[in-house]
């Protein structure tokens, strides 16, 4: 059992007062992350900051993430490339921290340009990045059948598998896909090994020739792409340019301080962004972290603030289905329990609360302040994954405003229940909010 973190009453941190200033811009070199358990719109809000930002950086994850936005009336949906990669002379960066499926991306530059968007010079591949094989999605599908009930809830886009390589200094990285003769010797080795290991949990191998063909041709589509990124990110800030880092999943599903093991593989919290792409921290000037005005999850584990009434309401609207797998999330009311810490964990200096139009016709609306705990009044949720399962919410309600809110473009146009609410979950936080998005759109934004 987890040691309980606190045996007082809780304490809530207020933050500070909300003075709006529409003309602000963010600063410098700015990290996004997810302050819940990821899908908190965060590539919407990438899009809207995007405005302010010259290079967009990807630093952790795979194509196990996926980010939706809305330009004008059009949808995309983005698994590895950054979204600034929509916004002409932006330049977009995959960085050494991602795990990078070569078919994949592949077929991601080439949808994208089906659809008018430039790929070409504004899109930069680290040689450092790590390779997702197939042997890692196959790995990734048959733990998850023979965890049975104990799954994950893994996407099987063999993500886990390929960090585990990365950890045990076996994977093929980027790089070594620009000396095809040097990539198809690692190629053989690995495939030898990963296919006894397939064979021995009942799986079917993976053939060598077509597969080593189809990672050629993706090398020779990916080799203009491929630098050190490294490099091409300190001389952008050498020339004053704007780093904005976009985040994948949320805070919760990183792998040291998430709801451990029902984690991704990468870390999601703002460190991540300094390791996944080689820039330190003192060059990093703001945090902000993007939750929802209620929470959600995908896949397995504890959720302290699961509602099946949440879930049926969200779900009534045709919201909450996964970008990746269009799986149906799990939904439930707001958890600052979980805000709390992820501000602390991360150094989350602003807000970007989304999705607030999706609690316009909740009449009362729940939000949880602290978790019980064998008795116990918690301010920050357990470490230990069956600890947490066991806590109980401590809820305090709201009134509803039963209008629409979608229409709204400055902070003062809110209804006044809606205004009060959202000040309310940035002072259970703990830190200033910044940005209200009431929909998909980017023009449906309000910024403070």
């Amino acid at each position: 059992m987890a040691v309980v973190n606190c045996e007082k009453d809780v304490s809530l941190p207020k933050a500070p007062e909300i003075t709006p200033c529409p003309g602000t811009k963010i600063m410098a070199n700015t990290i996004l992350v997810g302050a819940q358990w990821g899908d908190e719109g965060k590539g919407k809000i990438i899009d809207y900051l995007t405005d302010e930002a010259d290079v967009v950086v990807r630093s952790q994850g795979g194509n196990n993430a996926g980010h939706t936005i809305v330009h004008g009336r059009e949808k995309f949906v983005l698994h590895l490339i950054p979204s600034g990669i929509l916004r002409r002379g932006k330049t977009c960066v995959i960085g050494n921290g991602v795990v990078v499926d070569p078919l994949a991306l592949v077929r991601e530059i080439s949808g994208l340009r089906e659809r008018g968007v430039k790929v070409n010079r504004n899109l930069l591949l680290s040689d450092c990045a790590h390779l997702v094989m197939p042997w890692h999605r196959l790995l990734d599908e048959r733990r998850e059948t023979r965890q049975g009930g104990d799954k994950i809830g893994t996407t099987k886009r063999g993500i886990g598998p390929a960090y585990g390589d990365k950890a045990a200094r076996t994977g093929l990285r980027v790089g070594d896909l620009l000396d095809a003769s040097a990539f198809e010797k690692k190629f053989k080795l690995r495939l030898r090994e990963n296919n006894a290991v397939l064979r021995s949990l009942g799986a079917k191998p993976v053939s060598l020739q077509p597969t080593l063909r189809e990672y050629l041709a993706a090398a020779e589509t990916l080799r203009p792409f491929i630098a050190n990124t490294v490099v091409r990110l300190h001389d952008a800030m050498a020339d004053g340019k704007r780093l904005l880092f976009e985040g994948a999943q949320g805070t919760f599903l990183d792998l040291d301080h998430g709801t451990y093991p029902f984690v991704t593989s990468s870390n999601t919290t703002a460190g991540g962004a300094c390791t996944g792409s080689g820039v330190p921290p003192h060059r990093m000037d703001t945090v902000i972290g993007v939750m929802k005005a209620y929470t959600t999850r995908v896949g397995e584990g504890p959720f302290t603030t699961e509602d099946k009434t949440v879930t049926g309401l969200l779900h009534a609207m045709g919201r909450e289905f996964g970008a990746t797998t269009g799986r149906a999330r799990r939904c439930g009311w707001f958890d600052a329990v979980i805000t709390r810490y992820s501000a602390m964990l991360n150094g989350i200096d602003e807000l970007a609360i989304t999705n607030l139009d999706g609690l316009d016709n909740v009449p009362r609306i729940r939000v949880c302040t602290a978790y019980r705990l064998d008795g116990k009044k918690l301010a920050y949720p357990p470490t230990d994954a069956a600890d947490w399962a066991r806590c109980k919410p401590v809820y305090e309600e709201f009134p509803g405003w039963m209008k629409d809110t979608s229409k709204a473009r400055k902070f003062s146009q809110l209804p006044p229940a809606a205004r009060r609410y959202v000040r309310a979950l940035a002072d259970l936080t703990g830190a200033r909010l910044s940005i209200v998005s009431v929909g998909a759109g980017h023009d449906e934004t309000i910024r403070l």
